[in-house]
C-alpha cells in the first residue's frame, strides 16, 4: 500500500506531491462512501482521536469530527475556554495529560503559528494542524485544490487569484505552497496594506486591480477581512473595501469567461461576495464544504495507517 511521507500534517511546505495525489486519491474513494445511505466505515475502530481546539471554529472542528466518525474513530474534543489552560496550564502539559488517556492523534488549532510542528516535536502522537495563527491551514487548501480538480479536471496549468486579507490569512499561505506543488500558476490582488511585503519570494505576482485579477483567472479564491486579527485599521471602511475588492454578480457578468468562484468561509456576505455570487452556479463554496469531509477522512486514515 502507498504511504504518506510524513507521520503529520503539519503544513503543505512539509509534504510532496506525491502526497498530495495519495490524498485525493483516498478521498475520491471517501467520497463514494459518504454519498452511500450507510456513510461508515469501521477503518479506524482501534484508533483514538482528540480534538484541541484553543481558537473558535465551526466549519473546520465540525468536518474532522465527521470525517473521524464516518471512519470510526474514537473522538473526544477539547475547548481551551473551557479548560485548564484558563489555569495556567502549558500546551505540552493539556496535550501529554490527554494523551496519557490513550489517545493516538491530535487535530489542533492554535494562535500561535509553529503550535503544530512544536507539539510534533514534544509529544509521542500523529499531529494534524487545523490551523496555526495566520500561518498554514494545510486541510483547507487541500479540500481547496480538491474542489478545483473536481470543477476543473486538474489543477495544473490553471490561473488562480487569491483575494483579500492574504496578510492575515493562513488558508492562503497553504493554498499558495498546495497550488504551486500541482503547477498553478497564483496572483493575489487586495488593498497594499493587506499583502505581505515577501509575497513575490514565494513566486506570486501582485494585481492590484479586481477587474484585472479576474479577467485573469480561472478560479477566484476570496478571503474573509480577518478583523480578529487586526489591531489598527488597515483600509478606511468595510464600505470602500467591498466596492474595490468585492464580486457581485454584475462584474462576474461583465466578463467575457466563465470563472469558478470558492471561499474558505465564514463568508462575510456583501463584503467580500453578495449572496447572487455566493449561491450561483459560479460557486463552488458548498463543494468545498462536502470535499472537506472526504479529504478530513482521507488524512486522518493515512496518518492512522502509520501509527504503530
Amino acid at each position: 500500500m502507498k504511504e504518506l511521507s510524513v507521520n503529520h500534517l503539519l503544513g503543505i511546505k512539509y509534504i510532496n506531491e506525491n502526497d498530495i495525489n495519495l490524498i485525493f486519491e483516498t478521498a475520491d474513494h471517501f467520497k463514494e462512501v459518504i454519498n452511500r445511505p450507510i456513510k461508515k466505515v469501521p477503518s479506524l475502530r482501534d484508533i483514538t482521536i482528540a480534538n484541541i481546539f484553543f481558537e473558535n471554529s465551526t466549519r473546520t472542528k465540525l468536518s474532522f469530527e465527521l470525517a473521524q466518525k464516518r471512519l470510526s474513530a474514537d473522538v473526544i474534543s477539547f475547548s481551551a475556554a473551557q479548560s485548564s489552560v484558563k489555569k495556567g496550564e502549558t500546551l505540552i502539559d493539556t496535550v501529554n495529560n490527554i494523551l496519557s488517556m490513550k489517545v493516538d492523534m491530535v487535530v489542533m488549532r492554535h494562535a500561535n503559528p509553529g503550535a503544530a510542528y512544536f507539539l510534533s516535536k514534544n509529544v509521542k502522537a500523529s499531529i494534524v494542524n487545523a490551523g496555526d495563527g495566520a500561518h498554514e491551514h494545510p486541510t483547507q487548501a487541500l479540500l481547496d485544490s480538491y474542489s478545483i480538480r473536481e470543477r476543473l479536471g486538474d489543477v495544473a496549468g490553471k490561473k488562480v487569484v487569491i483575494v483579500g486579507d492574504v496578510l492575515h490569512s493562513r488558508v492562503a499561505l497553504s493554498n499558495i505552497y498546495a497550488l504551486q506543488m500541482q503547477g498553478a500558476e497564483v496572483k493575489v490582488c487586495g488593498p497594499k496594506t493587506l499583502i505581505p511585503r515577501y509575497i513575490e519570494s514565494l513566486g506570486v505576482t501582485v494585481e492590484p486591480n479586481l477587474r484585472k485579477a479576474l479577467e485573469w483567472c480561472d478560479v477566484a479564491n476570496m478571503l474573509r477581512v480577518q478583523n480578529e486579527r487586526m489591531d489598527v485599521n488597515f483600509f478606511p471602511s468595510t464600505r470602500e473595501y467591498s466596492q474595490q475588492y468585492g464580486v457581485d454578480k454584475e462584474l462576474l457578468d461583465s466578463l467575457n469567461k466563465e470563472i469558478v468562484i470558492m471561499h474558505p468561509g465564514p463568508i462575510n456576505r456583501g463584503v467580500e461576495i453578495t449572496s447572487e455570487v455566493a449561491d450561483s452556479e459560479h460557486s463552488v463554496i458548498l463543494n468545498q464544504v462536502e470535499n472537506g469531509v472526504a479529504v478530513r477522512m482521507a488524512v486522518i486514515y493515512l496518518l492512522a495507517s502509520k501509527i504503530q
